[in-house]
């Protein structure tokens, strides 16, 4: 196991304020690695954790690192071989959802350089922000991607991404002119990545992707239900250095 992998047991809440209300809070665990040293499982346990670069932006056939630094470098950001460190949910028993991956590049001094939030929604595309964030985490960008079938693109992002050390603690508010209709939180405490500590996770949240995905459906299907309108999904331009 990576000396630098931390696992952080998580309590992820939505909150959705207008037009209807609704809430729903659940459990969940992510891993905080170093893209240079991504944690490898024993043989019998590997099922457990799979990190891929096909699961995150860029070429599937090259590295996470060349991937973020591709990006980056298509918006006039020029890398210098500094750490980034990823908090992101593995692939578990094949299967992977990531709602929300951050990177946090650093450059080789130790200076934080930019924030990447990259994010997923139930139709299998994503998109990447790039975070210009201040010393406590936060930044704020124009909304840009259909996640959710409630919710056109309109407004913006209102984000606070500090690295996590023993607490994680992650925010972001949708802003509508005026008004909050949208905020989701994640917050969790660092654990070592040890065997005890990965299986401890698996045993408590199992199959944790499929259960997150579900969730977030069955979630949607209330809505329906409740007859909140559904917003058509626009086509989504695909970002460069982005697959």
């Amino acid at each position: 196991m990576s000396p630098t992998a931390a696992i952080y047991r998580t309590s992820i809440s939505h909150v959705r304020k207008t037009p209807l209300k609704n809430a729903f809070t659940y459990r969940s665990y992510s891993w905080f690695v170093d893209v240079d040293r991504l944690p490898k499982l024993p043989r019998l346990l590997r099922a457990l954790a799979v990190f891929r670069a096909a699961d995150h932006l860029g070429d599937p056939a090259s590295t996470i690192r060349s991937n973020v630094e591709r990006f980056l470098r298509a918006r006039g950001m020029e890398p210098d071989g500094g750490p980034i460190r990823m908090l992101t949910s593995a692939r578990v028993f094949g299967h992977v959802f990531n709602p929300l991956t951050l990177f946090w590049c650093y450059r080789a001094s130790g200076d934080l350089q930019c924030v990447i939030a990259e994010v997923h929604n139930t139709y299998g595309e994503r998109h990447c922000y790039l975070l210009d964030t201040d010393a406590s985490g936060r930044a704020s960008v124009p909304k840009a991607f259909y996640v959710s079938p409630f919710n056109d693109v309109d407004g913006s992002y209102r984000m606070k991404v500090p690295a996590p050390e023993e607490r994680l603690s992650v925010s972001i508010v949708l802003e509508r002119e005026g008004h909050r209709p949208f905020v989701a939180t994640m917050d969790g405490e660092r654990r070592p990545a040890t065997l005890g500590n990965i299986l401890a996770a698996a045993i408590a949240v199992p199959a944790a992707p499929l259960l997150v995905s579900a969730l977030i459906r069955f979630q949607g299907v209330k809505l329906w239900a409740r007859r909140l309108p559904v917003v058509k999904r626009p086509h989504h331009p695909s970002q460069e250095a982005v697959q």
